[in-house]
C-alpha cells in the first residue's frame, strides 16, 4: 500500500502522514528531510543558499545516518531549516541527486528500526506527481496561507522561538512561490488526487474524511 501526501507546509501533512502509518502500520518518509539536511548542512558550514554547485556536492555525498544526524538539530524543523529546504529544492541537479533515494524507498520500504514494512507513507510537495505517480492513493492536503502561518507561529512560539506571526506569514508565502513556480517539480496537486482544504478542519475531521478512502483502496488490494 502506498500513499502520497503532498502539500504546502502548515497544512497538516506530517500529522496526518503519521496517524496513518500508525493506523495501519505503513512505513513514512518524510521526504522533505532530504532537502532540510542539505539546505541545514549548508547553513551550518556558513555557504550561501545560493551557490548551487555546493548544494548538489552535499546532496551527493548526503547519507541516511548523515540526515538523521541532522535532523536532531534544533533548527532543522525551524523557519531556518524549512527556507533552506526551499531554496536548494529548487534546484533541478540536487532534486536529481537525491531522487533516487526518494524512489527506491518504495520497492523496499522499512521502519524507523530497519524492519521491513507492506507499505509507505510519502510526505512531500512531489510525492504524487513524480517520486511515485502510481500510488495507490494520492491525497493533496492544504489550508490558507493565513491558517498555516499561524499554526506554524504558535508551534514555534511554543518552542520557545523567537519569532512574529508577519514574519512566519511572510517566510509561507514566500515558500508557496518558491515550491509552486521552481521548475524542477513544481508543487501541485497530481491530476486523480483528492484534494482537501483543512483551513477550518481540525485533525479529527481530515482523518474521518481520509479513513473511508484507505479502507477502499486497501479493500481493493486484497
Amino acid at each position: 500500500m502506498i500513499i502520497t501526501i503532498d502539500g504546502p507546509a502548515a497544512a497538516g501533512k506530517g500529522t496526518l502522514s503519521a496517524h496513518l502509518a500508525k493506523t495501519y502500520k505503513l512505513a513514512y518518509f518524510d521526504t522533505g528531510m532530504v532537502y532540510r539536511a542539505v539546505g541545514l548542512q549548508m547553513v551550518l558550514t556558513g555557504e550561501n543558499l545560493e551557490n548551487k554547485q555546493q548544494a548538489l556536492k552535499i546532496a551527493e555525498n548526503l547519507t541516511f545516518p548523515q540526515m538523521m544526524e541532522l535532523s536532531h538539530h534544533p533548527d532543522f524543523r525551524s523557519d531556518i531549516g524549512g527556507r533552506a529546504a526551499s531554496v536548494v529544492s529548487a534546484y533541478p541537479e540536487v532534486r536529481q541527486a537525491l531522487l533516487a533515494m526518494q524512489k527506491n524507498f518504495a520497492l523496499n520500504p522499512i521502519f524507523a528500526d530497519g524492519t521491513p514494512a507492506n507499505g509507505v507513507i510519502y510526505d512531500g510537495r512531489d510525492t504524487g506527481t513524480v517520486i511515485c505517480p502510481n500510488a495507490d492513493l494520492k491525497l493533496f492536503i492544504t489550508a490558507s496561507a493565513e491558517v498555516r502561518a499561524e499554526r506554524r507561529y504558535k508551534e514555534y512560539i511554543a518552542k520557545g522561538m523567537d519569532t512574529t506571526y508577519e514574519k512566519v506569514l511572510e517566510d509561507v508565502i514566500a515558500r508557496d512561490e518558491r515550491d509552486s513556480k521552481r521548475s524542477a517539480a513544481p508543487m501541485k496537486p497530481a491530476e486523480d488526487a483528492v484534494i482537501i482544504d483543512t483551513s477550518y478542519l481540525s485533525i479529527s475531521d481530515v482523518i474521518n474524511e481520509i479513513t473511508p478512502l484507505v479502507e477502499a483502496r486497501l479493500n481493493q488490494k486484497k
